[in-house]
């Protein structure tokens, strides 16, 4: 399928949702961990783009081919922390928000596993993976094409 558009241009709207991917990449939270969010929101939303590249780094940042293979049945799979599990429950619950209005069984969960400044880091994060995968999608960003930076 051809791209409909390059969102890579000099935009304001790009350029402000590269300044929130900037303060995420700078938080407090795991690398490996928003690598797992990044996956689970492009896995719920179908993004091939965002899954080659998110699944690239997280190996660069450490994380096994096992979690990532598995990542889509988390919930059955016996090597994700209960801190992964309660952001992992978090990410498809906001990713999923006009079906699942985020219950507050889910937010409690969270809330024992990370403080308020994480939780909004994070949640900012799903929002970003959210708008990141639906660009991809609308514009057709075609996979296989992203080489992870390694550091």
């Amino acid at each position: 399928m051809p791209r409909r558009f390059e969102y890579h241009l000099p935009h304001p709207g790009i350029r402000a949702l590269r300044d929130l991917e900037a303060y995420i990449h700078r938080c407090s939270l795991e690398p490996p961990l928003l690598e797992l969010v990044k996956m689970r929101a492009s896995q719920i939303n179908g993004c091939a783009f965002c899954l080659d590249m998110h699944s690239q780094d997280a190996r660069v940042a450490g994380e096994t081919e096992q979690r990532v293979y598995v990542l889509d049945a988390w919930r059955e799979a016996p090597f994700y922390s209960e801190r992964e599990r309660a952001a992992l429950a978090w990410t498809e619950a906001v990713t999923r928000v006009a079906d699942t209005h985020v219950p507050d069984e889910i937010y409690d969960h969270a809330t024992q596993h990370f403080n308020e400044h994480e939780l909004l880091d994070l949640t900012l994060a799903i929002t970003a993976i959210n708008s990141w995968n639906r660009l991809a999608i609308s514009s057709r960003m075609e996979a296989g094409s992203y080489q992870p930076q390694v550091t």
